[in-house]
């Protein structure tokens, strides 16, 4: 009998974790939450005491020629520094602070027959994360699963393996300090992509699988996997300044929804500008735009206005139109109508998440509704979209999809439910 196959082995080291996961997401499902935060709140002391250790392993990956091939975006998001480290131990406090949503009564009714049903809010068992160069998501998947009651599989990337390996460390020394089965959180020890594609389809043993990365990455997790995945492919957003839009408010918004971090997924892709006000508000947008950095693709009606005004600009393309750039670039557009600019949105962009500014309620009040993205603003940046800002402590991912959860996934959205029936020895007739 010839040896095990590498592929074989990594085969059975990710269908064990994968076993204990789901056995720890039994156990899970009953913590009471006085102990879920006991070991969230070790975990937010050792991340303020492991900067030493934290630092030197994300030293080790920064130096690696695969983060060298990354692009000066993914990198920053790969970069630890005390003051990142300090926020992550903050946001797993605030974490601690959110009403557990386990055992929530979502309905409650007596039928007819006598029968008692009710609705509970329950974790969804096993979810895995599978990620690229980013290692706060390795901290804030885990929070989330764990305060939620569901035992998570972290995936990361080759870019962030050491990183990802020390603060796995730390998350399974504070599940010890609380009494918690440390396979409730468990990282892949290995960047192959053979365990990858073993993850992809261990359907009996993951209920859920959350991609977050670059468009590729996600795609191949969702064409390949047998399990249930949780997306948003790319971030395509817009600002639509409309006829009553106040300037100085649409320059602001317009400069932080784009400027403010270009590589975030809620960063602006996309501008629109109505025509009536294009010659009066587009060369002092574009011009506060100009003096970030930001390179402007304009169709042929904003490059006339912007050539009059001398701001410098590219002609765009038609992919532009559609392109997350992730980058110090923004596509500019003018639009005849509130219609129109609705109908552009819902046909380019990525239904991530896209804002009008205006002072016109019926018009705000319009495009809130009729535009189809999982978040829509009204005189406010895009770059709010993030489950810290909502409120959720952390977020595990932003959906797009249109089943289960869309938009920032904090712990309700980690959550399924179950009928619990109570009868007195009732029939079906």
């Amino acid at each position: 009998m010839s040896a095990p196959s590498a592929t074989t082995d990594l085969a059975a080291l990710v269908t064990t974790l994968a076993q204990r996961a789901r056995a720890a997401s039994l156990t899970l499902a009953t913590v009471p939450t006085a102990a879920k935060n006991a070991a969230l709140a070790r975990l937010a002391d050792l991340l303020d005491t492991a900067h030493e250790p934290l630092l030197a392993a994300n030293s080790i990956d920064l130096a690696s020629p695969e983060a060298a091939a990354l692009s000066a975006a993914a990198r920053d998001r790969l970069t630890l520094t005390p003051a990142r480290l300090s926020a992550l131990a903050q946001s797993v406090r605030e974490v601690i602070a959110l009403p557990d949503p386990v055992g929530e009564v979502l309905e409650e009714f007596t039928r007819p027959n006598g029968i008692r049903i009710r609705k509970l809010r329950v974790p969804i068992g096993v979810i895995g994360i599978i990620y690229e160069s980013r290692p706060n998501v390795t901290v804030d998947c885990a929070i989330l699963c764990l305060k939620s009651g569901n035992a998570c599989i972290l995936r990361g990337g080759k870019e962030c393996f050491h990183t990802n390996t020390a603060l796995a460390a730390l998350i399974q020394q504070a599940l010890g300090a609380a009494g918690l089965p440390a396979a409730a959180v468990q990282l892949v020890p290995t960047t192959d992509r053979a365990a990858l594609n073993t993850l992809l389809k261990l359907n009996t043993l993951i209920h859920c699988l959350i991609p977050r990365g670059g468009e590729s990455l996600i795609r191949f997790v969702a064409e390949n996997s047998t399990i249930p995945v949780i997306k948003h492919y790319n971030g395509v957003c817009f600002v639509y300044v409309d006829a009553a839009a106040d300037l100085r408010m649409a320059t602001a918004i317009t400069l932080n929804a784009k400027a403010q971090r270009p590589s975030a997924c809620n960063a602006a892709e996309q501008l629109l500008v109505h025509r009536s006000v294009a010659e009066k508000m587009l060369p002092t947008i574009a011009g506060a735009l100009h003096a970030k950095h930001v390179q402007l693709r304009c169709d042929d009606a904003s490059a006339a206005i912007l050539t009059t005004a001398g701001i410098p600009f590219t002609a765009a393309t038609a992919a532009d139109y559609t392109t997350e750039f992730l980058d110090y670039v923004i596509a500019v557009r003018v639009v005849d109508s509130l219609d129109a600019a609705i109908a552009t949105i819902n046909r380019d962009s990525s239904n991530h998440s896209d804002a009008i500014v205006t002072a016109d309620e019926p018009a705000a009040r319009r495009f809130l509704a009729e535009v189809d993205s999982a978040t829509v603003y009204w005189n406010a940046s895009t770059r709010f979209t993030d489950g810290f800002e909502f409120g959720y402590g952390a977020e595990i991912g932003i959906s797009t999809d249109r089943l289960h959860a869309r938009g920032p996934m904090g712990l309700r959205e980690l959550c399924s439910h179950k009928f619990l029936i109570e009868g007195t020895g009732q029939v079906r007739a």
